[in-house]
């Protein structure tokens, strides 16, 4: 029998600045091409800008831009700080408590064939004093995919990240291998040490792009290798 195809799908990464948001948008992007309905959410995020409106963060926005369902941002956004810090310390100085209830509840609300979630840092980034970004995809009970930054000292964090998943006992779906350094050398070999390390192909190799536009492209590749789309 087939596996599942999942309705929903947390993407973490191996630190920050790794290219999560690139491959969350390009993930939408390309569904939407297909023609899904396709709900995106940013649970908790740091670094935020004042508007009018409130609190917005760019992440998040991008996000909301490549999805066609139309989700307000309390939904989309639930816990948005301004200071481009840590989140449990951001929550803090807020006075604020990040509960996962309330998430869970929001992600609930999203009416779509298929939501992108896009995670805060790594994968055990610090949510509160008892929490991490690791209970987030428990709490919605969603596999996950990570996102691996091709640099050096990747293969390391690639496989205690792994590790740290299956360990947690969330289901890992796949891995993307996204390049954000554009002079790494022995690309080619890393590429190969994180397949065999990893125990798997990745579901996409992103190349570095200096302005991060979108790579439908690799999108389209991670959908058909996660079952979402066909050949």
């Amino acid at each position: 029998m087939p596996p599942k195809k999942p309705t929903a799908i947390f993407i973490t990464g191996t630190d920050t600045g790794v290219g999560k948001t690139h491959v969350s948008v390009s993930l939408v992007k390309a569904l939407v091409k297909h023609g899904l309905r396709v709900g995106v959410m940013k649970p908790i995020a740091s670094g935020s800008d004042r508007t009018p409106e409130g609190l917005r963060n760019s992440d998040a926005m991008a996000l909301a831009e490549a999805s066609n369902v139309d989700i307000p941002y309390a939904t989309l956004n639930p816990f948005c700080f301004e200071p481009a810090i840590s989140p449990h310390i951001a929550a803090e100085e807020a006075n604020i408590e990040v509960d996962l209830r309330t998430i869970a509840r929001e992600f609930n609300q999203i009416k779509a064939d298929f939501t992108v979630v896009e995670g805060a840092g790594g994968w055990y980034a610090p949510i509160s004093r008892t929490q991490a970004m690791a209970d987030l995809p428990k709490a919605l009970n969603i596999p996950v995919v990570l996102v691996v930054g091709v640099r050096l000292g990747c293969l390391n964090h690639a496989l205690l990240t792994k590790q740290a998943i299956e360990a947690s006992g969330v289901e890992l779906a796949g891995w993307v291998a996204n390049s954000i350094d554009p002079k790494i050398e022995r690309a080619a070999q890393n590429l190969a040490s994180l397949e065999r390390m990893l125990g798997s192909e990745p579901l996409a190799v992103f190349p570095f792009v200096p302005d991060e536009r979108p790579d439908v492209r690799c999108g389209e590749h991670m959908g058909r290798r996660l079952s979402l789309i066909s050949f």
